[in-house]
């Protein structure tokens, strides 16, 4: 099994930053695409930002030019540079990646996770 843990959620006033890590670990054989969404309550969780293996990236329209994805492939890590942050950026933020798991017999086999979410707070 995999499992993705993330840090670096918190308070933070309007304008000022906050970088989350997502550590991968497990039965990992290569991790895909890596990527963070948000959710509010009664809301979709929506997508922040994606990272492919290949470092290609994407962005939901709300954070272009403020947040920045990034990944570690050595550290099976992806982060999320928060900047310029705005109250309603508060959610809960979760990490997702897309796996290709070891099974204990070797096979392999693509799986999706996600973390346990952090909590960011932005106040005005």
């Amino acid at each position: 099994q995999v499992q993705l843990v993330e840090s670096g959620g918190g308070l933070v006033q309007a304008g000022g930053s906050l970088r989350l890590s997502c550590v991968a670990s497990g039965s990992i054989f290569s991790i895909n695409a890596m990527g963070w969404y948000r959710q509010t309550p009664g809301k979709e969780r929506q997508l922040v930002a994606h990272i492919t293996g290949g470092g290609r990236t994407n962005y939901g329209d709300s954070v272009k030019g403020r947040f920045t994805i990034s990944r570690d492939n050595a550290k099976n890590t992806v982060y999320l540079q928060m900047n310029s942050l705005k109250p309603e950026d508060t959610a809960v933020y979760y990490c997702n990646a897309d796996v290709r798991v070891i099974a204990s017999t070797a096979r392999l086999y693509d799986s999706d996770y996600w973390g346990q979410g952090t909590q960011v707070t932005v106040s005005s």
